[in-house]
């Protein structure tokens, strides 16, 4: 296929694939049901074999989100965290040691923490914006990195490729976690990582309404465990919620547009609040980052955190007082979500990783949606008069 856009291939280049591939008319990919598929004889099977190691549908899919990421392989899962098990699975033994950035999404350290620690992986979470911290935590057993480019909740940045250079020398890979921004604006495999993860649950899907993870990747010893793994281990992403995610995809350039452009307004709305004491977003030219968010992005997404003045006791009644935000956890949807990181998406960390990490009891943190911006001011409007 040609070097087509991503507005281009968001739409098209999944149903180009499947047509191509199953000589199908179909104008939409079709849901492919079947757990199983004939063979034309005991030593002819066909590309399809059992559902579980491949399916049409989500092998469309799977080619779509390749392309859109600048990839070479693609793996659809039934949700984040069991891409990110898969990739583990994938490269680690016991004995191993892995470091992640210090304000990883709680779900991710309670994954190493908690599941992979029972085998032996250790790992420590360090401030990867500084060089020599970053080179004093690598030991002779790292075998990753794992990044997240902006974090959840703090929206702090990594130079991925600055990054890349300083492990790469000692054979360390690099995971980033690329959700926040999604391959419409910013592909780190281009900046030097060698795998990519995304909870597909959020902007991918873009409407709350299918659980789903991928992993992306360029290399082919790589991408062979990683199929590996999700082939052993069955964690798939199932035909019907691969469609959802494929419809969803059309759309992914325009939304994306929308909730980085609400985004924006909203974060300088909140900065001049004089009942918001700090503003974390990568647009605003005042954070630490801005220049390294302009220089390996093409867009600061939709998500802001923000601390509110008057701590706990404000926040609850701020998060009470709302009437078109909708307190839940996730992220991505076309609506605007809002909640509080300590107690809720963090709430697995004890209170000493989380004041560690910087996450505090005044948090509060915001997935922009695609309503009119008017109409959520006037919504932060008055339940800060609540207050």
């Amino acid at each position: 296929m040609k070097n087509y856009r991503n507005e281009t291939i968001a739409v098209r280049f999944g149903d180009t694939v499947n047509q191509k591939s199953l000589y199908s008319q179909d104008v939409v990919t079709p849901i492919h049901l079947s757990s199983t598929n004939y063979w034309k004889q005991i030593d002819q099977p066909g590309p399809y074999e059992y559902i579980r190691s491949q399916n049409p549908t989500r092998h469309a899919l799977e080619q779509q989100l390749a392309a859109l990421e600048h990839a070479n392989h693609a793996f659809a899962f039934a949700s984040g965290q069991a891409a990110e098990t898969a990739v583990l699975l994938s490269i680690l033994k016991n004995g191993d040691h892995i470091i992640g950035y210090d304000d990883l999404y709680g779900g991710t350290k309670r994954l190493i923490n908690s599941v992979f620690n029972n085998f032996g992986i250790s790992a420590n979470y360090v401030d990867v914006t500084k060089e020599d911290i970053l080179e004093k935590s690598i030991r002779p057993n790292t075998k990753i990195i794992w990044l997240e480019s902006p974090t959840n909740p703090l929206m702090k940045l990594a130079d991925i490729s600055a990054i890349s250079k300083i492990v790469h020398k000692h054979g360390i890979l690099v995971v980033v976690d690329n959700t926040f921004l999604t391959p419409y604006l910013q592909n780190p495999l281009d900046l030097g990582a060698d795998i990519v993860v995304h909870s597909g649950t959020k902007y991918f899907g873009g409407h709350s309404d299918v659980l789903n993870g991928a992993v992306m990747i360029n290399d082919k010893v790589l991408s062979d465990q990683i199929r590996h793994v999700q082939n052993s281990t069955g964690g798939v992403l199932s035909p019907f919620d691969s469609y959802l995610v494929l419809r969803g995809l059309k759309t992914l350039p325009i939304r994306m547009e929308a909730h980085e452009r609400n985004a924006r307004k909203l974060a300088e709305y909140l900065q001049k609040h004089c009942k918001v004491q700090k503003v974390f977003y990568p647009g605003l030219t005042d954070h630490p980052q801005y220049e390294l968010a302009k220089k390996q992005a093409r867009g600061f997404g939709g998500m802001i955190s923000f601390e509110i003045r008057g701590g706990l006791d404000a926040a609850k009644k701020f998060l009470g007082s709302l009437e078109l935000f909708i307190l839940a956890e996730s992220l991505g949807g076309v609506e605007s979500l809002i909640e509080h990181p300590a107690l809720m998406t963090h709430a697995s960390l004890t209170k000493e990783e989380q004041i560690l990490a910087g996450i505090s009891e005044s948090l509060i943190r915001v997935s922009v949606g695609i309503e009119h911006i008017d109409d959520l001011i006037e919504d932060m409007n008055q339940a800060f008069d609540c207050i």
